[in-house]
């Protein structure tokens, strides 16, 4: 169990994220590590591989880009080919065993991380991908103050329909905010995120009303 090293609590992550893979509490039996629908659905990673791979081709030449959450790399191994240097890191580590032996490429790397905790790596631009909606308040504003090595983040949150009050804190684990109709919006307490320049790249709304799926590019 990882601890605040400030605080030296405990934090459930990487235990709750262990277990999440163990137990397949994701779904997708048929696969060894499986990161839920939300990595595995055409009609929700299609969309994201568009916008996301138009924005790196922008690029004059390309750049670096690190993977913060990058589960079981069924998204990501879409997008690398487009970097000049693609780290997908996460705090499982048998995940990024798996990862490592099983995605090769010259400009690929995999590390294993708790992003709330450990350094990460320099790079151009951190892709986000679903993950902070599962982690603490207290988890989400560490995280949040390490972003600014970056000159672009991506980050991509799954959020209720119409209004809700944003941030309410959970325990980190399984469930997200969306139980308490909630979701994150970081330029907004308790974080106050300061960034350059926010835009809007994508909202995939879910069926039966279960919220939507908003990817934002931040400038820092």
């Amino acid at each position: 169990m990882q601890k605040d090293k400030q605080n030296k609590l405990p934090w459930p992550t990487k235990a709750a994220m262990e277990q999440i893979y163990e137990k397949k509490l994701w779904g997708g039996i048929e696969y060894k590590f499986y990161s839920g629908e939300g990595s595995h659905l055409d009609e929700i990673v299609q969309p994201y591989l568009d916008v996301v791979n138009d924005l790196l081709n922008s690029f004059p030449e390309p750049i670096v880009v690190c993977d913060l959450g990058c589960g079981d790399f069924n998204v990501g191994k879409e997008i690398f080919k487009f970097t000049k240097n693609y780290i997908g890191v996460d705090i499982v580590k048998s995940l990024i065993d798996h990862n490592n032996e099983n995605f090769k490429n010259n400009n690929l790397s995999f590390k294993c991380l708790d992003i709330a905790i450990d350094p990460l790596p320099k790079g151009d631009c951190a892709l986000i991908r679903q993950v902070l909606q599962h982690l603490s308040n207290h988890e989400v504003r560490s995280i949040l103050q390490k972003l600014y090595h970056y000159k672009y983040i991506i980050i991509t949150e799954h959020l209720p329909q119409g209004e809700f009050e944003a941030n309410k804190d959970i325990v980190s684990g399984q469930g997200i905010r969306i139980k308490k109709n909630s979701g994150l919006d970081l330029l907004v307490s308790p974080f106050n995120w300061k960034v350059k320049k926010v835009k809007e790249l994508l909202v995939i709304n879910l069926k039966e009303g279960k919220g939507k799926l908003v990817t934002t590019l931040y400038f820092l």
